[in-house]
């Protein structure tokens, strides 16, 4: 029989807030509150305790294996990414490509409405995802921006695979909107 007593020490990792950007937590709910909007995240399916000291959010697990410190980065990875959200934004650019038929894009509500590809009469509708995402167009490019990350990555993807062409060889018939930049900051 062992005597020796194995101490369990829980891994903390701390994410630092910066001065103009305010964060509060109720229950399990995160809220991010910065100069372009407010997210909420909740976390209470994610094994982790997390406080908010001062100027920094600490986050520990229950354990101490290998698979508590991917899911402690996992969070803090949320976290940075909500932060920066609303600190400066996220921007992705697609560009219109077509061959013969010009394609248009046109925002309708909370639908992008993708007029004439292939000559079709019907459009192509992708939602928008969450309130605070914009998108534009200008020129051959189409611009999503919001403050959540992912929200502007599932919209700009709801709009590429909306002109996704089915029944024919995609190495020929090229024509669509597709992804071809993501930044950090609104454009």
């Amino acid at each position: 029989m062992c005597t020796e007593k194995i101490s369990v020490e829980k891994m903390t990792v701390d994410v630092t807030i910066p001065s103009e950007v305010t964060v509060s937590k109720e229950e399990n709910q995160i809220q991010v509150t910065g100069k372009l909007g407010t997210l909420t995240r909740d976390l209470s399916k994610i094994p982790i305790k997390v406080d908010i000291v001062q100027d920094s959010i600490k986050i520990s697990s229950y354990g101490k294996r290998k698979k508590d410190f991917a899911i402690i980065n996992t969070a803090k990875s949320i976290l940075n990414n909500m932060i920066r959200g609303v600190e400066r934004g996220y921007t992705y650019r697609l560009k219109i490509v077509f061959a013969h038929f010009p394609i248009s894009v046109k925002v309708k509500g909370s639908e992008v409405h993708v007029e004439n590809i292939f000559g079709e009469r019907a459009p192509r509708i992708a939602m928008i995802v969450g309130s605070n995402t914009k998108v534009k167009t200008s020129g051959e490019d189409v611009l999503v921006t919001g403050p959540s990350i992912e929200d502007v990555s599932q919209t700009a993807a709801n709009i590429e695979s909306s002109t996704k062409i089915k029944g024919k060889d995609q190495r020929v018939f090229l024509d669509g909107l597709y992804i071809y930049s993501r930044e950090a900051g609104i454009a």
